[in-house]
């Protein structure tokens, strides 16, 4: 023995001397320095016996070390064995967030731990809950509804912000046609992940069935005509009379009020004491045509009265009453269709309308009683109806004839 017998504490020397294999440390032996796994030799890897009875070198065997791994925002690692080699650490993250990079890092051999640091994102939309579908029935005499809801719950399972909320569709306590209408919510989080959520709001209108207009008259509604709270007027034409109710209203059992009335043909009243209680009956229902004649010979008076008889759907169409005063007295004759009139009401009339008897004359009065037309000679139906329809018809006598077209013809 020459030099010191080596010890390397987690090593080992492999040593060849000059003298045999059963030399380890004799002068000129040369030893390898190796360390075991996990251990990293600090010194030179080889040395010698010199004659000075020292080894050329020393050399010791120190632990392979990873460094610290860094903290992960929002999550966190478990290692196996610290920083040591072959320690293995695993990567979670935090609840709503997901892991993006390697799961797991090795600390290696050369003291790096393998593969790159991960990091924890937020990619899970957030959790958005709308109200649930209703529906609604119209206000009484509306074709809508008033709907409010509470806002939809939003939940991040992140880090709980959420940045906004957007509704797509009309505001809570709008007013809603009838029919279905889809309300959308869209919630997003500071990572920008979005979800959404829907429901539906349906508007029912409680209607009744529809009203069907009496013969000879019509029917003015407010509303849509046939929904809950509607109000339904009845009306006749000109020259019928209303017999029965004169509103009804749907109600919320989907039924009308009342039942229908009739469009009965006009009373006329000539047992009055006056022309003017006469012609109040026709106020705003008829029209008169007031026909004179001297005499029931006159030509005139027989070409207009048969001309009027062959267009008598014509007139009734434009609720026209002849009106007839013919002759002189003490045996002038007065009279609207079958009814006969005394000679005093003939005498006002005459004066009121300035009718003479010396020969034929014609006059139009309006449904307000107005003078609007004298005829000399007698006037054809054709010309007659002209002027009424070009002068004289309500708005909704117009529309109605253009509507239902001429009948009569």
């Amino acid at each position: 023995q020459w030099c010191a017998t080596l010890n390397i504490h987690r090593g080992e020397a492999t040593c060849y001397s000059p003298r045999g294999s059963s030399y380890r440390s004799s002068l000129g032996t040369r030893c390898e320095l190796s360390c075991t796994r996990g251990y990293r030799l600090v010194g030179p890897g080889a040395v010698q016996c010199l004659p000075n009875r020292h080894w050329s070198g020393m050399a010791y065997c120190r632990q392979i070390r990873c460094h610290v791994l860094p903290a992960v925002l929002r999550g966190s690692y478990v290692c196996s064995a610290g920083v040591q080699m072959d320690s293995r650490c695993d990567y979670t993250c935090q609840p709503g967030y997901q892991l993006e990079g390697d799961r797991s890092r090795i600390c290696m051999e050369d003291g790096r731990w393998s593969g790159t640091e991960p990091i924890c994102v937020d990619l899970e939309p957030p959790k958005i809950h709308c109200p649930e579908s209703r529906e609604r029935l119209a206000e009484p005499g509306k074709l809508t509804a008033t709907v409010y809801w509470d806002p939809p719950r939003v939940r991040d399972s992140a880090d709980g912000v959420i940045k906004r909320v957007m509704l797509r569709g009309p505001e809570p306590g709008s007013e809603f046609p009838e029919g279905e209408h889809v309300i959308r919510y869209t919630a997003h989080d500071q990572a920008y992940n979005r979800a959404s959520c829907k429901f539906s709001i349906r508007v029912q209108v409680r209607r009744c069935p529809v009203l069907k207009p009496p013969q000879n008259g019509y029917i003015s509604c407010t509303s849509d005509g046939n929904n809950y709270g509607a109000t339904c007027k009845y009306l006749c034409d000109g020259g019928y009379e209303r017999q029965g109710t004169s509103l009804r209203v749907c109600q919320s059992t989907q039924q009308w009020t009342g039942s229908q009335p009739l469009c009965a043909p006009m009373q006329i009243n000539t047992d009055v004491n006056s022309a003017a209680s006469l012609l109040d009956q026709f106020h705003e229902k008829r029209r008169l045509f007031v026909i004179s004649a001297p005499d029931p010979s006159n030509r005139y008076y027989k070409m207009q009265i048969s001309m009027l008889q062959q267009a008598a759907c014509g007139l009734d169409l434009r609720h026209v009453t002849t009106v007839e005063l013919v002759g002189q007295p003490p045996h002038e004759v007065g009279r609207i269709q079958e009814h006969r009139l005394s000679l005093g009401i003939i005498e006002e009339l005459r004066r009121f309308l300035h009718l003479t008897r010396s020969h034929f004359n014609a006059v139009l009065l309006d449904k307000a009683g107005t003078d609007r037309e004298r005829y000399i000679n007698p006037v054809s139906p054709d010309e007659l109806f002209v002027f009424i329809d070009t002068y004289l018809l309500s708005e909704r006598e117009a529309a109605r004839r253009e509507q239902g077209g001429d009948p009569c013809e």
